[in-house]
């Protein structure tokens, strides 16, 4: 760990003033600071608002990452896209997005290094690239940033919302209408594994769309994510009564022999390339077991006509 010295010649917040003479985002500095890294007079500083006068020296360092201990990774991930900044696969069921203390098997992440795909390290050596997630049996579309600007200007797409994605999800119960929920969601204070609507939660908002609906009480869906929050889609539908095919964390305790997963899909992912500021549409195929799935229940022509990429957007137009 190198530890390195400025004196400030401006007054001013100290995330804005060391964000500017190290050429790095305040997200970078915010993250310095939260892990302890950042003093001012030879006093730690622990808020990113605090205030720096002329002639203070200001004293930072950069962590070495800690290194991962190498996994076996005998599987591959489809990409749908990939050039030198970005790249964007299609995520699989059961594929956790990136390790955690909680985490033995392989990661995406694991994957990503084991490909020896170059990589963002704004997140950190745990979540290098990882711009958003996706639950651990979620399918679908996924952008990995390679480059630290790519990263974060991807980060600001999300905020803004220019950055979006278009999920599909089969329900064991149809809608009464087409709707949005915008509630709080936060973790569940009876059962950490689950999130629940809380008062105080962070805000979350979803709007969801029927798209075909069978005679037996299956329905195909889609959803918009304004917000991502942890499990926002399987929250916000319990609100409404309705669960996902398969989630037996939210929804009921199906035989798992039947429905081995949850069937969500992140269907179609829409971004502006960082760099060249070319508006982008990414389109994630179904995997074969929602596809075998949801073919006992509906005709396959008004499935490709429900969920044709150039028209599903357009049923959300207004939300």
């Amino acid at each position: 760990m190198s530890s390195e010295q400025l004196r400030v010649e401006k007054p001013g917040r100290i995330d804005k003033v060391l964000a500017q003479e190290l050429d790095v985002s305040r997200n970078q500095v915010e993250k310095l600071v939260k892990d302890g890294l950042v003093s001012v007079n030879n006093k730690k500083v622990t808020k990113t608002s605090f205030k720096v006068s002329e002639g203070d020296e200001i004293a930072y360092e950069f962590k070495e990452a800690e290194k991962r201990k190498p996994v076996e990774v005998d599987f591959d991930v489809e990409v749908l896209y990939e050039d030198d900044y970005l790249l964007v696969v299609n995520k699989p069921s059961g594929l956790v997005v990136h390790p955690a203390p909680s985490v033995k098997e392989p990661t995406l992440v694991d994957w990503l290094i084991h490909k020896g795909i170059s990589l963002s390290t704004i997140s950190g050596e745990e979540r290098h690239g990882i711009v958003h997630r996706i639950d651990k049996e979620t399918t679908g579309a996924l952008v990995v940033a390679k480059t630290n600007e790519a990263h974060e200007k991807l980060s600001l797409q999300l905020q803004d919302k220019s950055m979006g994605r278009y999920y599909l999800a089969l329900i064991d119960c149809p809608l009464k209408d087409d709707t949005i929920v915008d509630k709080p969601i936060g973790r569940n204070p009876k059962n950490r594994l689950k999130m629940d609507i809380v008062p105080h939660g962070k805000p979350a908002k979803t709007a969801f769309k029927k798209l075909l609906t069978s005679d037996y009480n299956v329905e195909l869906i889609a959803a918009k994510l304004f917000t991502g929050r942890t499990h926002q889609i399987r929250v916000h539908l319990n609100t409404l009564g309705r669960h996902i095919l398969g989630d037996d964390l939210y929804g009921f305790k199906t035989k798992r022999d039947k429905i081995p997963r949850v069937y969500l899909h992140a269907y179609l992912l829409y971004l502006v390339h960082p760099i060249s500021g070319e508006k982008m549409e990414f389109e994630a195929p179904l995997f074969d077991d929602m596809t075998t799935y949801m073919t006992k229940y509906f005709d396959q022509g008004e499935i490709d006509e429900k969920i044709n990429p150039l028209t599903l957007g357009s049923n959300f137009t207004g939300s």
